[in-house]
């Protein structure tokens, strides 16, 4: 059965879609049917994916799918890719700023929600709020796992601050973190960074 894996935040800049994006590529480098579908109507992601294609000569066929959509009408369209059941994976990079309708709706039909965020006070206090805009969404799907993945952790960081730092939300905080590097950074859609594999097992693990 298709799993849904939805990325939200209130802001931009959490890490949605490097954390998106690193999550496809290894889903895919798997073995898995993933397909990601990006909300900004920008669809920079699909740039990015012709770039790379057109600069490593590698073939579209064999790379993870990667669609478009808009933030009002992605609920819809996931529910029919779904019903297709020719993904094992779809991975959602929600809007920048996603409407109180379509963060409802998009839980509906999601799986899982994760909500990337730093340590930073102003990363924490948007962290809050879209947990706490997305506690209701529990209530109508009973299913929905909402996780929050520390994101841009410093290496020296312990594990107790990143809890005490998050122990308030209502929520499911991973046990495990993306580390501040520019690997996880500079993504790619082409080739998965080794270093994911642990954050991948860590969320796939949730479902």
């Amino acid at each position: 059965m298709t799993k849904v894996i939805s990325f939200i935040s209130r802001k931009g800049g959490t890490g949605k879609t490097t954390n998106a994006i690193n999550l496809s590529t290894m889903l895919h480098s798997l073995g898995h049917k993933t397909a990601l579908v990006e909300t900004d109507t920008n669809y920079t992601l699909n740039t990015l994916r012709k770039m790379e294609v057109y600069k490593a000569g590698a073939k579209e066929k064999s790379l993870f799918e990667l669609m478009g959509s808009e933030d009002y009408r992605i609920a819809e369209e996931i529910e029919t890719l779904r019903s297709q059941n020719d993904f094992d994976y779809i991975i959602v990079d929600s809007a920048g700023k996603p409407t109180d309708e379509g963060i409802k709706k998009l839980c509906l039909v999601s799986d899982a929600v994760i909500v990337p965020t730093s340590l930073t006070q102003n990363d924490l206090l948007v962290t809050y709020q879209t947990v706490a805009d997305l506690s209701p969404a529990k209530e109508l799907n009973k299913n929905l796992k909402i996780m929050v993945l520390p994101n841009r952790i410093h290496s020296l960081t312990k594990h107790k601050t990143i809890q005490e730092a998050l122990n308030n939300l209502d929520a499911h905080i991973l046990e495990i973190a993306v580390p501040q590097k520019n690997l996880f950074v500079n993504f790619s859609t082409i080739l998965a960074e080794k270093e994911y594999l642990k954050i991948a097992n860590a969320i796939i693990k949730q479902l």
